[in-house]
């Protein structure tokens, strides 16, 4: 996968390409989670990891085999091949074709568009190449910078389940909030990239 943008490679960008999880990104992972603030946005508050912990975990995840119900891909930036988050699908449910995606970016490489372009790239695929039909997003009601993001992207609010979460003290309203292959095609907020043009 060391295509760019423009050459074919339908993980990649204009500004950055998804890969599977390598074990030296353990460093990358480990940095994401040492915000507390920013874990508890993803909800994922809990103890300190330790170093070796996260070599661990990420050896683990970077023996899987890809695709799947749930993966994770990384996100690289094209113009320095540095890790610059991760992105994921899960509970992808073939017969529904449903499915949900989250995405982390590290503090250092936010505010340049990459949350936008990684999720566009995994919403193409889900939608292109596994006929999935919806995806769903949950996202804490406190999180203006993600409810910014998947509404750009042209996902509808469908619901909010209140104080359905603790965090930080509090109970806290999660926002649900959904897009259908259809709208997504049509999305103003999409980002069109060379590969999604039919070859001649």
């Amino acid at each position: 996968m060391n295509g760019t943008a423009g050459t074919g490679d339908a993980w990649a960008g204009g500004k950055i390409r998804l890969r599977g999880v390598e074990p030296e990104d353990w460093e990358g992972f480990c940095d994401l989670a040492r915000h507390t603030h920013d874990v508890r946005n993803a909800g994922l508050a809990g103890p300190p990891r330790s170093a070796e912990g996260f070599r661990a975990w990420t050896a683990e995840r970077a023996g899987r085999p890809p695709g799947g119900e749930a993966f994770r891909l990384v996100i690289e930036t094209l113009a320095d091949r540095a890790f610059a988050g991760s992105v994921t699908v899960a509970e992808a449910d073939s017969r529904a074709g449903r499915f949900r995606t989250g995405i982390e970016v590290a503090r250092g490489h936010r505010r340049k568009g990459y949350a936008r372009e990684a999720t566009g790239l995994i919403l193409t695929h889900m939608f292109t190449e596994q006929r999935c039909n919806k995806c769903e997003v949950e996202v804490y009601a406190f999180n203006d910078a993600s409810l910014a993001l998947y509404r750009a992207l042209g996902f509808t609010e469908e619901g909010r389940l209140r104080q359905h979460e603790f965090i930080a003290g509090e109970y806290h309203d999660v926002v649900l909030l959904g897009i259908t292959a259809a709208e997504f095609a049509v999305s103003p907020g999409r980002t069109r990239f060379p590969q999604d043009q039919p070859s001649r």
